[in-house]
């Protein structure tokens, strides 16, 4: 009997012990199946993850190219901004790692916490922008501190800088975050969320040379995502550099003399079309589009009665007053209705119909032929022109001058005027044109509208006899290296459509205006340069006919707007200006001077070297 016990015993643990080695067996079978899974099927895939966790691609933003005047003088370029972002899969705790971080760079906890969940479901390795361009006392104050602040990165991007703040922004522009809808657009592919595009001026428009093209890098990073080392290297290309036509002294000059007031002053090459001025006032300033505007400061912007945000140059539409009666006398000669012999007595007002229309000297100019016509102003002699006329010849050559369409300068929302036809007036009102609607149309009042640049064209073209040139706002494209892309060339978008006798005829009168004792523009005058001219003073209301109303009883937005347009030399000119001072009364004391004194400072020579020689060396 206990023979049979033992060997039952035996029994039963060499059962367990066969159970046992079976359990182990089997485990072992399912780990090396396990592991030859993981290794053998899995194992491309895995070693990808595995490297994913120390080893990342980090973009590295071009460089935009940087923006000159014509004579190099550096208007726009670039420098160091420092934006802080979070990597989610290496900051945990993230709450803890936050609250650190706020404190540093003074930012609410809430804020902070507000862009993760902006950015929830991207990739917990990918960076999520949480403060730009923090500055270097957070940047010092965050690198102190980086071991505690696990995930939080720091890079260094370049950041448009516009040098010479508020000058020349409404043609320069600025650049702005791109928005959600800009980049469903599909116009931005190589853009992504955060990157900056120009969205005005020549900061739009030229985009694609300025721009430049990404880089990266391939970096291995450490537990806590810093960079331990840079395993690959692509370079990022620098965008190309701009070089403008307008001239930097003669811009700061234009709006210092605009300072104060509303307008715009528009200067140009008569022979190649380039555009050495392009100012308007008030302005703004571009930098604060890129370091960030608060909503109080924009809506200052747009609600400011003044528009700031406009470009009054080229958007901006006025009644051309008396600088219309250049197209109304070459439409007059042209036509044979009057020639330069033709005399007509001015008494001070002139008898259409039922109504009198009023010369703007209440004696009158007694007998005016076409040159003092021109030279005086005289409103009378330019009724009788456009009665003669008829509304829809007297069209004709004023959009044959380029009045009522755009100039085709490259910036966007040039506006086109207006030169009214009786077919328009029916069109829109319904109503037949009026014959006393004419006198008013032919000395620039009445439904005429035009820009100060459509106005520059047309005397530039009336300098240099007759060629309309479109305006050039580009010289020229230059590689970083100064390899030229681009080189501008003058282009010709039409012709005056007058003969050599009315440009003459009309030129002569213009350069009465600045040089007869009785010219209207003779303010204009400088010793020792010729300068021909014409004034313009456009109502904007109908006003009293009150003796005892002085200019100063006047409410401002119910003041006239003050026109200068001119050229000098008259013989062989090297510029033309045209000035717009919005509710600056008269053009003979507004608009004028600020003229006169654009070109002394681009024809003075040794001055304007010297201030150019001074502005290059503090660079």
């Amino acid at each position: 009997m206990g023979k049979y016990l033992k060997t039952a015993d035996t029994d039963w643990y060499k059962q367990r012990l066969i159970r046992v080695i079976l359990c182990v067996s089997g485990a072992f079978f399912i780990l090396l199946l396990r592991l030859f899974y993981l290794q053998v099927v899995q194992g491309q895939e895995l070693r990808r993850l595995s490297e994913n966790n120390c080893i990342r691609l980090q973009s590295t933003d071009a460089s935009r190219g940087m923006i000159f005047d014509r004579n190099g003088i550096l208007l726009v370029d670039n420098r160091p901004a420092f934006d802080l972002s979070i990597i989610l899969k290496d900051a945990k705790p993230v709450d803890r790692t936050i609250e650190k971080l706020a404190k540093l760079i003074e930012v609410p906890v809430s804020e902070l916490m507000k862009k993760i969940g902006h950015n929830k479901g991207i990739l917990s390795y990918k960076p999520i922008l949480l403060k730009q361009d923090i500055g270097r006392d957070a940047l010092a104050a965050v690198d102190v501190r980086k071991f505690d602040l696990p995930g939080i990165v720091v890079n260094v991007k370049p950041r448009r800088h516009y040098i010479k703040r508020q000058s020349a922004a409404h043609l320069i522009g600025y650049l702005s975050e791109i928005s959600s809808d800009e980049l469903k657009s599909g116009k931005h592919p190589e853009c992504k969320g955060g990157d900056f595009i120009g969205k005005f001026g020549v900061e739009k428009i030229f985009e694609r040379f300025l721009k430049g093209k990404r880089g990266g890098r391939q970096v291995e990073v450490n537990v806590m995502g810093q960079v331990v080392k840079v395993l690959k290297t692509v370079d990022a290309l620098p965008g190309q550099n701009i070089y403008l036509t307008i001239d930097y002294i003669l811009q700061k000059k234009a709006e210092a003399l605009l300072e104060g007031a509303a307008g715009a002053v528009v200067a140009m090459d008569p022979e190649t079309g380039d555009i050495l001025v392009m100012a308007s006032s008030p302005s703004f300033d571009q930098n604060a589009f890129v370091d960030g505007m608060s909503h109080k400061q924009w809506e200052s912007l747009i609600s400011n009665p003044l528009s700031p945000m406009e470009n009054k140059a080229i958007q901006g539409e006025y009644p051309p007053a008396s600088t219309f009666k250049i197209a109304t006398a070459i439409a007059g000669l042209e036509e044979g209705v009057i020639d330069e012999n033709t005399t007509m007595h001015c008494p001070g007002y002139y008898k259409y119909g039922n109504r009198i229309y009023r010369c703007w000297r209440r004696g009158g100019h007694g007998s005016v032929d076409i040159v003092k016509a021109l030279s005086q102003s005289c409103d009378v002699f330019f009724y009788q022109v456009g009665q003669k006329l008829g509304i829809d010849p007297l069209a004709f050559y004023a959009k044959a001058c380029g009045l009522g369409s755009a100039t085709g300068i490259n910036l966007d929302d040039e506006a086109e005027g207006l030169i009214p036809t009786s077919a328009w007036k029916k069109r829109r009102t319904g109503i037949s044109w009026q014959g006393g609607e004419t006198l008013s149309v032919a000395i620039g009042q009445g439904f005429d509208l035009s820009t100060p640049l459509q106005m520059l064209v047309l005397t530039s073209a009336l300098a240099n006899g007759g060629t309309r040139y479109k305006p050039l706002i580009l010289k020229s494209v230059k590689t970083v290296d100064g390899d030229i892309v681009i080189q501008s060339k003058r282009q010709i978008i039409g012709r005056l459509p007058a003969g050599k006798k009315t440009l003459a005829i009309v030129k002569k009168g213009l350069w009465e205006v600045v040089n007869s004792p009785k010219g209207t523009g003779r303010i204009a005058h400088i010793k020792g340069i010729d300068i021909s001219g014409k004034t313009g003073t456009a109502q904007v209301v109908g006003r009293s006919n009150d003796p005892h109303l002085s200019e100063k009883d006047i409410p401002y937005h119910f003041k006239d707007h003050a026109w200068f347009v001119s050229y000098a030399p008259s013989v062989n000119p090297q510029i033309a200006v045209a000035v717009l001072v919005e509710h600056g009364g008269h053009g003979s004391t507004a608009a004028a001077p600020i003229a006169r004194e654009i070109i002394r400072t681009y024809l003075e020579k040794d001055e304007y070297v010297r201030q150019l020689k001074a502005e290059i060396s503090k660079q």
